[in-house]
């Protein structure tokens, strides 16, 4: 189990070197961070210092070794638009996007299991053929398709939720249901799936046999013994939503990292884009390691495999 554990671990770290290259790389390909900070009247003298201000004079192998460095000792750099370190900016939108986050995670769960459970029950019924609709539907439309649609219905023409911005309960159910709604979908399926194994075994059968009513027979015989597949994936949409939030904030002008590095991407701000992508990586590789080891403590078979 610890050789299984330490590789597990050691291949993480080794995504997170790949992911902060490649972002690194891309970063800087993207533009010349100068034109942002520097008015265009700027004489080549001002260029020259301002360069060598930010470090941005050296080769960009010699830039990344800083980088690398410098991440080591906790400092994520400094952010050319605002003036101010990375780690500061994304202290200060962090909360914002865990709050939307956590929302549309709940939303998730209250969604999907119940359809899940219901489809599964009314198997090929019409209830089954809409959940499959709503399924397909879900995992088709993009998310800031779903965003600006629920937004035009429910904020537009019905005026039941504010359209944009960060306030109280009210503003959060449109943004948290189109950032879950791919998720929702998902979760449904594998519910219906993991309820419709379940639903045939011989102890159900048996529970039915006996005379227990059939509300205990699906929701304590078979929902809980089929929720093993499904809280698994539900495990990883946390760090699927967090991630997927640049888009749904960006629309909805909720004030998180996603609009923080979108307005970065348009600064060519690449420090602030670097720290916010590193942040992204770590939460979904880590939440996947926890994932893998918590697999191979309740299965023994997959540390071998």
């Amino acid at each position: 189990m610890q050789r299984y554990i330490i590789r597990r671990v050691a291949e993480g770290l080794l995504a997170i070197v790949a992911i902060s290259m490649v972002v690194f790389a891309l970063a800087r390909v993207s533009g010349d961070p100068l034109n942002a900070i520097l008015p265009e009247e700027a004489s080549e003298e001002q260029i020259a210092l301002t360069k060598v201000q930010w470090g941005l004079d050296k080769p960009m192998h010699v830039q990344y070794v800083i980088y690398v460095r410098n991440l080591m000792q906790g400092d994520l750099g400094k952010s050319f638009k605002w003036n101010k370190p990375a780690s500061a900016l994304i202290k200060q939108k962090l909360p914002a996007t865990l709050q939307l986050s956590a929302f549309a995670l709940i939303i998730t769960g209250i969604i999907a299991f119940p359809i899940g459970v219901l489809v599964a029950v009314k198997k090929d019924s019409g209830y089954d053929w809409a959940g499959k609709i709503f399924a397909i539907l879900g995992q088709s439309a993009p998310t800031f398709a779903v965003g600006l649609i629920v937004m035009w219905i429910f904020a537009v023409q019905l005026d039941l939720f504010p359209t944009s911005g960060k306030g109280g309960f009210s503003h959060m159910i449109l943004p948290a249901f189109s950032l879950g709604y791919y998720n929702v979908a998902a979760l449904m399926r594998l519910t219906r799936s993991s309820m419709l194994d379940v639903l045939d075994t011989e102890y159900v059968k048996l529970a039915r046999v006996k005379g227990v009513s059939e509300t205990k027979v699906i929701w304590k015989h078979c929902f809980r013994n089929a929720l093993i597949v499904p809280l698994t994936y539900f495990g990883l949409i946390g760090a699927v939503l967090i991630t997927g939030s640049v888009v749904i904030e960006t629309v909805f002008a909720w004030p998180g990292l996603g609009q923080l590095v979108i307005h970065a991407i348009i600064s060519r701000d690449f420090v602030v884009v670097q720290a916010v992508v590193l942040l992204f990586a770590f939460a979904f590789v880590g939440i996947n390691i926890m994932i893998d080891i918590l697999y191979a403590y309740i299965d023994p078979r997959i540390r071998y495999s």
